[in-house]
């Protein structure tokens, strides 16, 4: 299993971090509302390979049958590998090229409450919680915790649907 889990994950890594170089440094172009669906199709996109490397897994190892358990088992580790990819890549482009990335994004979420229309105080309060989030995202643990949490569910999800879709019973 640990070629096989170590072969897909880093592939899925790869193709998230090159999304991450890819488009970071343009977000203020792309947008932020368009960034979000942008990074999450990436993600999307990335995580097939947990899929792919379920499917060959059951066929060029195990024979073609694997239960639901040892395909999730390899899926939630290609996943864990692809996530640790995304985040080193996430923390490079941001503290290299990106430094302001949460100034920008927090000017960006108060602007846009007032475009909805919100009161003075939700607004407020949106500028003092991206406040916040900028003084998290200073510290690089924080970061890396929080960067980690973009493509986990998405990776969680995928796993848990190729893990169903892939198994087979022994005949």
């Amino acid at each position: 299993m640990k070629h096989t889990v170590l072969t897909f994950g880093v592939l899925s890594g790869i193709v998230a971090a090159i999304f991450i170089f890819a488009t970071m440094p343009f977000i203020e172009q792309i947008g932020f509302d368009r960034g979000m669906f942008v990074g999450y199709t990436a993600i999307v996109i990335s995580m097939l390979f947990v899929y792919f490397g379920i499917r060959s897994y059951r066929d060029n190892v195990l024979g073609g049958q694997i239960s639901f358990g040892r395909g999730f088992q390899a899926g939630i580790l290609i996943t864990l590998i692809s996530c640790a990819f995304y985040v080193a890549a996430w923390l490079f482009v941001y503290y290299n090229f990106i430094p302001d990335f949460g100034e920008k994004y927090a000017a960006y979420l108060v602007e846009s409450t007032r475009a909805s229309g919100a009161t003075q105080a939700e607004i407020d309060d949106m500028a003092r919680r991206g406040a916040d989030a900028m003084q998290m995202l200073k510290n690089p643990f924080i970061n890396a915790a929080v960067s980690f949490t973009e493509p986990f569910p998405v990776g969680l999800l995928i796993t848990l649907i190729s893990a169903a879709m892939l198994r087979t019973k022994a005949p």
